[in-house]
């Protein structure tokens, strides 16, 4: 058996047993916990989430540490969600597809995922009321505007829709550069894209050494006077600032 089928199955059952444990403890009693407790158990479970499955994580500017904002990343990975959720718990915008993922969806949906339909006016309006209630609770709120996931050398297009709560609540808008590496050299290894399984993807993560994942804060990004249309001029330049440290 090769090292890296033995490397795999190790890390597939810590990852599986943990999966276990979380599921178990959403069940159970994380309902039972106030917000604030219920982010940091988010963030401590998706730290060791990373460990197992031998992700490291370098953190670079200022994340906000307290109050709500919304997070705006690029989006390579399914590991996105919980290298962002490790600095400070973040309730995610995402597709309705996720939901459907094994396990994980439901682990997701768990934690407070607001889910979009695709295409759908009614669904913008249901997830921009769910934000503001989150804001409203102190809570960050993650989105990939992307829509999709590249190989994390570039950025894609940015939608610019769900830009609009966040402006009209004032909180802040901080654009997150992720960068993936594998023993100290950008890689698209840990990347999810096209019609790749889950399992397919977690076999190559999980299966090898030395990844990591470079979170760097930006500094937020304010409506700027004489502005035609804040929700697309803002989300340009948030997509201009990550696009200049994702392509360093």
């Amino acid at each position: 058996m090769s090292v890296h089928v033995l490397r795999f199955t190790l890390r597939f059952l810590l990852v599986t047993l943990w999966v276990i444990f979380g599921l178990i403890v959403l069940a159970t009693v994380f309902r039972r916990f106030s917000v604030a407790r219920r982010d940091r158990i988010n963030s401590w479970w998706s730290r060791w989430l990373l460990r197992w499955c031998g992700v490291r994580v370098y953190v670079s500017g200022r994340p906000p540490v307290d109050g709500p904002a919304l997070l705006i990343a690029n989006h390579v990975s399914w590991l996105d969600i919980y290298a962002l959720s490790s600095v400070r718990c973040t309730i995610f915008v995402g597709k309705r597809e996720l939901r459907d993922w094994p396990v994980l969806g439901w682990l997701i949906a768990g934690v407070g995922t607001v889910f979009i339909e695709r295409g759908s006016r009614r669904a913008v309006h249901y997830v921009a009321q769910a934000m503001r209630e989150r804001f409203d609770r102190g809570q960050l709120i993650g989105l990939f505007p992307e829509g999709t996931t590249s190989d994390g050398l570039d950025v894609l297009p940015f939608h610019a829709g769900l830009f609009e709560p966040a402006r009209r609540a004032g909180v802040p808008v901080q654009p997150v550069a992720l960068r993936y590496l594998q023993h100290g050299e950008r890689s698209t290894l840990p990347a999810y894209v096209g019609d790749e399984s889950l399992l397919g993807n977690a076999w190559r993560v999980l299966g090898t050494t030395g990844v990591a994942v470079q979170v760097v804060y930006l500094p937020p990004v304010l409506p700027e006077a004489g502005d035609e249309d804040h929700r697309h001029a803002m989300a340009a330049r948030v997509r201009e600032a990550i696009r200049r440290e994702v392509c360093l």
